[in-house]
């Protein structure tokens, strides 16, 4: 991470120095109907380091497909997890943003 600089501390402790009750919230609506929130939307599953041999042409197919041949690994074993539990996958959020990029797996 970062440090931060010294207009970033400074915006900071400007901010940390303002009262709760001086904010002003007029302009943001009270969120009353809470029926259309999705529980979990936004949970990542915590990461674990670990270390695979893998053949060598299954490697370079996933290198194939340019940056983050990890992210690809994890998706799979993850599609392949979900696919044999017959639970549904709350990790759309990847599939949406590799989308986006046109990035697909064959």
């Amino acid at each position: 991470m970062r440090k931060l600089s010294r207009e970033q501390k400074r915006d900071i402790a400007a901010i940390r120095a303002i009262r709760g009750e001086d904010i002003d919230l007029s302009e943001m609506p009270e969120v009353l109907d809470w029926s259309g929130a999705e529980i979990g939307k936004f949970y990542r599953p915590p990461k674990k380091s670990v270390t695979m041999r893998l053949d060598a042409d299954v490697l370079d197919w996933l290198k194939g497909y340019g940056k983050g041949y990890q992210t690809r690994v994890n998706f799979l074993l993850r599609h392949a997890m979900t696919a044999s539990t017959g639970e549904k996958s709350s990790q759309n959020s990847g599939q949406r943003r590799r989308r986006a990029r046109g990035g697909q797996f064959r």
